[in-house]
Formats: C-alpha cells, structure tokens, sequence
C-alpha cells in the first residue's frame, strides 16, 4: 500500500503600502515553496486599495484650503494546492522585510 501524504490548503496574504516590496516577498515564498515541492497558484494580485482623505490646512485663515492625502494598500495571494509539514516550517522561517504583513490561512 501506498503511504498518503498529508496535504493541507494554504492561502497567503502579502500586503504592503510599497508594490515593490510585496512582489520581492511574494517572489521569496514562491522560491521557498518550490524547494518544499509544493503545487502553487499565483501570486495572484488584487486590486489595490485606495484610501483618500482631506484634512484643513489651516482652522483661523485658510478655512477654504485642504490638503488631500492618500494610502494604497497592495495585495497579493497565493494558494499551495498540497502542502506538507516541511512547506509550513519553511514559511515560519522565511525573513521577511519590514512592512509587510503576512497571513498564513488554512482551508
């Protein structure tokens, strides 16, 4: 009899305010992935969301005047079809660079 493999769903998250930063994590974890050999869909990019706020300027003078800012968050996903336990402690010891933020979910 053939032995079966434990085989688990993962979907990783990777966001960022800096789209050049998620693409260098999202290219590390594909690395570390295909050394596990594990089957990988993506990265898969989402759609970038955009958050768009004002704020006055100046409250006594200058009432008219805003000044407008924004934040972009950029996100990227990327399913492990079959997984082992060598996949997960791969992924638990990857360096990661500061800014970005990382799920890890089990399907």
């Amino acid at each position: 009899m053939a032995t079966k493999k434990a085989t688990q769903k993962l979907r990783i998250i990777i966001k960022s305010y800096d789209h050049h930063i998620v693409d260098d994590s999202a290219k590390n974890i594909l690395e570390a992935l295909e050394r596990t050999s594990a089957l990988i869909a993506g990265p898969i990019p989402l759609p970038t969301r955009i958050r768009k706020f004002s704020l006055l300027r100046s409250t006594n003078c200058n009432k008219d005047s805003f000044e407008q800012f924004e934040v972009r968050v950029h996100k990227r996903i990327i399913d492990v079809n079959e997984s082992s336990a060598d996949t997960i402690t791969t992924l638990q010891s990857l360096k990661m660079p500061s800014g970005v933020d990382i799920e890890l979910k089990m399907l």
